[in-house]
């Protein structure tokens, strides 16, 4: 069952490139609310422990290594539907492919530079929204 929330992270390098407000607001204008947002750095400790699930794979210590190199935005967004829409508003992991319009179409450099974290389930939508905020947090 869908469910209407779903966790996402500005990478560090939409927040270097100054993208932060462009993607705000088009997250925004496709109706998600924001209920939970915080500006941040991830320790290497916490960014190996959010990507863990990809551990064994190649490209994890560049991975963690890149959501390391800066600051973060982490956010949980409202809207019915959340992770299926938001992950049509994002567009492709390569933006390559993303279509016209999407965030990783306007705002990524490249497959790994990819400007946004959209979770991909709902499952992982709360456990990743759960990693980065407590309860007390998360309204």
């Amino acid at each position: 069952m869908a469910t209407n929330r779903t966790f996402t992270m500005i990478k560090p390098d939409a927040v270097e490139n100054g993208h932060i407000g462009n993607i705000l607001k088009m997250i925004i204008d496709n109706g998600f609310k924001i209920v939970a947002m915080k500006y941040t750095k991830l320790s290497e400790e916490r960014a190996g422990a959010f990507y863990e699930v990809h551990k064994e794979r190649p490209f994890y210590g560049d991975l963690v290594s890149f959501m390391t190199s800066g600051t973060i935005v982490a956010a949980i967004l409202e809207k019915e539907d959340a992770v299926a829409s938001f992950r049509t508003l994002i567009g492709a992991t390569n933006p390559a492919d993303a279509d016209e319009g999407t965030i990783r179409n306007l705002y990524a450099t490249s497959i790994d530079a990819n400007a946004v974290h959209g979770s991909d389930s709902d499952e992982n939508a709360e456990i990743e929204g759960n990693f980065h905020f407590s309860s007390e947090e998360q309204f």
